[in-house]
């Protein structure tokens, strides 16, 4: 028995796991998304499942597993039987698994890396004449992970206000000034051409869903994997062509260009209108704390996504960007039609194509931004390829990510966008649906680079909850692996 968890919507890999499992003569009860735990365990014990999987893509998720496995050792029947708990998802780990999941359940706990291990996993789990030793290697492989996890030195982290005190310095007033956009104010795109977006399309992502691994168009003609990778992808096309043409996916999106100004070192304080006396809502910025090597005598900066905004207190009028795409409107009756037609192949194929042209419609509206509606980039003339590889001017950073690695936001910024009206929404564990969906910022600072916030220390989240007027466990919730 499967299941995405409570809060999640994402369910592509969950759905490969279950078509390989039933192409090897195993059942499979697949329950979903936001599935929640009471639920899982209920539907387990009415099925009397052998082994429960599940399944999650953004980090509240890993939460949510740790909480099924702590459910599942609170209930006898799951105590007594043991039943195997299976761990997937984009965010998951080996490493999170033996050491934050594991120690819950007394039961097995196995993560599972990828679609195409999890028959051999299965099959372990249920022979025998192999399930002990397997066990017992698990056991001896994660006791190890714990205990090199228990021993492993600490990233050294400074203080927040040494790491304050070293973060970038960015000039907003010689070379690059802050440019005001075009307009001021939400936009909002509806029915959008998909063919247009077809062209922005990033093929690389597209082979990683069929565990083919390779860089695009070279993996086509890969000695290993480019026979499965010509005809997946010749599939992909042929159904990319059908879906555009039949109008099955409606593509819509929001874009808000703002004033802002950074505030308390860390926050970036976002306005409704020029005047900046009314703020819309505050972004709480997480700052990296890790010490930084020394190159040519100078520290490498403590960086902070506020870093890239002019301080409120220079006077510089700045500005920032916000936008939300999907290109999953339409699809569920798609998808229902092929798993009435048991053509579970064409219906995770059309889900990846969704999520291919919802990332291929923010990199087209981005480059409409820089270079129509915000204009800071109007002479900009880019290949695919270079946008792929994000040879522009500026970034846009989305909630959930390295820079960005806190998912709360997302509920300020689809308030303040009226998402509702394209179709959007949040879970109440802040994944976007439709799942066929992308959300983040603009920064236009020609300096303004990706990074990663990574560890962060105990003073920085009793600080941001403060800043916040929320509990310090709330925070510590929230940025759990950053902690």
């Amino acid at each position: 028995m499967i299941a995405t968890v409570k809060g999640d919507v994402h369910d592509i890999g969950k759905n490969i796991v279950t078509v390989v499992l039933q192409c090897n003569n195993f059942e499979v009860v697949n329950m979903g998304v936001m599935v929640p735990c009471s639920e899982i365990l209920a539907k387990a014990k009415a099925e009397n499942a052998d082994i429960i999987g599940l399944s999650g893509l953004i980090t509240p998720s890993l939460e949510e597993m740790a909480y099924v496995a702590k459910e599942m050792q609170r209930d006898p029947h799951f105590r007594m039987l043991k039943i195997p708990l299976l761990i997937g998802g984009a965010t998951t780990s080996r490493a999170h698994t033996a050491v934050k999941i594991a120690p819950n359940y007394e039961g097995p706990v196995v993560y599972v890396p990828d679609a195409s291990r999890s028959v051999s996993v299965a099959q372990s789990l249920l022979t025998p004449e192999q399930r002990d030793q397997y066990l017992q290697d698990i056991a001896s492989d994660y006791e190890r992970i714990r205990e090199q996890h228990a021993n492993k030195k600490a990233t050294p982290l400074i203080s927040l206000a040494a790491a304050r005190a070293n973060k970038m310095k960015l000039d907003f007033t010689g070379q690059y000034a802050p440019l005001k956009p075009k307009f001021i104010g939400r936009r909002v795109f509806k029915n959008y051409d998909l063919a247009t977006l077809a062209q922005y399309i990033d093929w690389g992502p597209f082979f990683q869903t069929w565990d083919l691994a390779g860089p695009f168009p070279a993996i086509l003609k890969d000695e290993v994997v480019g026979d499965a990778a010509s005809k997946v992808y010749e599939e992909g096309q042929a159904l990319l062509k059908k879906l555009i043409e039949g109008r099955w996916l409606t593509a819509n999106g929001a874009v808000m260009l703002l004033p802002a100004n950074t505030v308390n070192d860390d926050d970036i304080e976002i306005y409704t209108d020029d005047t900046r006396t009314q703020v819309a809502f505050t972004y709480y910025g997480a700052r990296q704390q890790t010490e930084k090597p020394v190159i040519d005598g100078v520290a490498r900066p403590n960086q902070c996504l506020a870093d890239f905004i002019a301080p409120k207190s220079s006077g510089i009028a700045d500005y920032i960007g916000l936008f939300a795409v999907t290109a999953g409107i339409g699809i569920e009756k798609h998808e229902k039609r092929f798993e009435d037609a048991h053509d579970d192949y064409s219906s995770i194929m059309l889900k990846s194509l969704a999520d291919r042209l919802a990332e291929a419609f923010a990199e087209h509206l981005h480059e409409r931004v820089r270079k129509e509606f915000w204009g800071y980039a109007a002479d900009e003339s880019l290949s695919n390829e270079q946008l792929i590889k994000e040879a522009y001017a500026g970034i846009r950073p989305a909630p959930g990510y390295p820079a960005c690695p806190e998912h709360t936001v997302k509920a300020d910024m689809f308030r303040l966008m009226q998402c509702d009206e394209i179709g959007m929404t949040v879970t109440e564990s802040f994944a976007m649906f439709p799942g066929a969906s992308v959300s983040g910022f603009y920064f236009a600072h020609p300096e303004s680079k990706y990074f990663n916030v990574g560890k962060i220390g105990d003073d920085q989240a009793e600080d941001m909850a403060k800043r916040r007027s929320v509990a310090k466990e709330d925070i510590e919730r929230w940025l759990a692996p950053n902690l």
